[in-house]
């Protein structure tokens, strides 16, 4: 399945710098994640307005020129390995975003029984959740997840991450195969990073917590 980063900061960062190692450990994932990818981005010169940025190719993360991107403060990135490689069209790429939010996702559902729109599964779970939220975005997401899970026959693994550009939040589900599926976590000269897995060749990454959801 997919990998997802989230890279935060309070100062300016270089995208490339967290772009490269996100598609050195894609390129070097057991499960195939050159579906395409994506990544949204908040620009330096437009951080007040929360303005969202947006970026999808159809090639692999590590084939594209990753250099191409400048600085931000805040980073949501998605590599695909698309369920039973179907629909692999750029328009299934994420981040899918509604201007406001951009959302992120990773895992395998079977057996989903809620009512949703949308070309995919991920997107289905993006609109439910919106749908979820009348002001408190926490809440929403919590409120998700938890009839979602009682709604399918067997989440495989459920991960979210969600921000409107001033919160972000993660959820983090899995009932199978932790050293694929759980996210990390890092802080590290102020930059706050949540990855599916730690960066290649990084130590002091900490897991984050199954069965979990909160704000970041």
């Amino acid at each position: 399945m997919c990998r997802i980063l989230l890279v935060r900061s309070e100062t300016p960062f270089d995208i490339a710098g967290h772009l490269k190692p996100f598609a050195q450990l894609s390129k070097d994932s057991r499960e195939f994640q050159g579906h395409g990818w994506g990544c949204s981005w908040l620009p330096l010169d437009d951080n007040s307005h929360r303005r969202w940025q947006h970026y999808h190719c159809i090639d692999p993360v590590w084939e594209d020129d990753l250099s191409q991107f400048g600085q931000s403060t805040l980073l949501l990135v998605h590599a695909r390995s698309a369920f039973r490689d179907e629909g692999i069209v750029i328009e299934n790429n994420m981040p899918f975003s509604d201007e406001e939010t951009v959302f992120i996702f990773n895992g395998e559902l079977r057996g989903v029984k809620i009512k949703s729109e949308g070309r995919i599964g991920a997107e289905k779970i993006y609109n439910y959740i919106r749908r979820m939220d009348k002001g408190d975005k926490l809440a929403a997401l919590d409120k998700a997840v938890s009839i979602i899970n009682k709604r399918t026959t067997y989440v495989r693994a459920m991960n979210i991450i969600i921000s409107d550009g001033t919160s972000s939040l993660v959820s983090s589900t899995y009932n199978e195969d932790p050293d694929y599926f759980q996210m990390h976590r890092t802080s590290r000269n102020g930059v706050d990073i949540i990855c599916s897995q730690p960066y290649p060749g990084e130590t002091g990454w900490q897991p984050i917590s199954n069965f979990s959801t909160s704000s970041i």
